[in-house]
């Protein structure tokens, strides 16, 4: 999945998105914002809901609920850890960040940072662990961090955020 720097051709991967849905009891929600914040699209990943706030349209209707996981999402030839699952997905989110995603990872924050620090060194990121966060550029050098926190066992709760 590549998740655009730009609202105008994020539009179709909402689409995208919203249409490949399936019916499962926890989804992903989505929210696509146009540069100045105003939501122009999103979905609720619990209810499904799907509104639009397009200029010349603006409606609501409900679609089975979506639930994207680790291979649903590539940067760079990179993946989510293993097992993950992504919780929200907010495009161009007004606070001058293109794109910001939670997800659940089914291992400590340590493992997890460690696997993307050496997958994401593979992909030529420029990173540096800023205490327990990562930080640095993608190969295109855009902006990117990880923050990672415990989320009770050995499980974690990341939050990638990329421009800026």
């Amino acid at each position: 999945m590549i998740f655009p720097y730009r609202i105008g051709p994020a539009l179709p991967l909402f689409a995208a998105l919203a249409l490949s849905g399936c019916d499962r009891p926890q989804g992903t929600s989505v929210t696509i914002n146009s540069a100045d914040g105003d939501t122009l699209a999103s979905v609720d990943g619990k209810s499904g809901e799907v509104k639009l706030a397009l200029p010349g349209f603006q409606g609501a209707f409900k679609l089975p609920k979506m639930s994207l996981e680790a291979d649903d999402f590539e940067l760079n030839g990179v993946h989510l850890y293993p097992g993950s699952t992504i919780r929200n997905v907010d495009v161009g989110n007004g606070r001058d960040k293109a794109f910001m995603m939670t997800f659940d990872s089914p291992a400590d924050p340590a493992t997890v940072r460690s696997w993307f620090r050496d997958k994401m060194g593979e992909a030529d990121f420029t990173l540096t662990d800023d205490g327990g966060v990562l930080v640095g550029k993608t190969a295109e050098e855009k902006p990117f961090r990880l923050d990672l926190r415990p989320a009770g066992g050995d499980r974690s709760t990341g939050v990638m955020t990329l421009g800026g």
